[in-house]
């Protein structure tokens, strides 16, 4: 899955656009719940040496909060990494290059919109 790809998905099944809250950062869309504000995905451009790879030529990369109980797991697989510039015991970066699971990786993305999500509160 690549950068269209992944954002057509995004909005197509969990409604959402993206924003660009960094103005120096054109490459870096952000999407969140209208209802709390908090990001469940972030699209980024990064330099392929960031994440340990040959070259330093610019590759799209998702960042996403994982469960850290199963976060390892994934880590195993092609395409995916310990986060890019973010919290790496429940954050995950995937690369959008064609070299991880399409599915594994709508599993992590669907993962991070549910522990992302507004928690309801419970009647006493």
């Amino acid at each position: 899955m690549n950068r269209e790809e992944l954002g057509t998905y995004i909005s197509d099944t969990y409604g959402v656009e993206p924003d660009m809250p960094w103005a120096d950062e054109p490459g870096y869309e952000v999407f969140r719940h209208e209802n709390n504000r908090k990001w469940f995905a972030v699209i980024m451009d990064i330099p392929r040496n960031r994440l340990g790879l040959p070259g330093d030529e610019m590759t799209d990369i998702v960042n996403l909060k994982c469960d850290p109980v199963i976060l390892g797991s994934f880590l195993a697989e092609p395409g995916f990494f310990r986060a890019y510039h973010m919290n790496k015991e429940n954050r995950i970066t995937v690369a959008l290059d064609g070299s991880s699971d399409e599915e594994k990786l709508k599993f992590i993305l669907d993962m991070s919109f549910e522990l992302t999500a507004p928690k309801l509160k419970r009647k006493k």
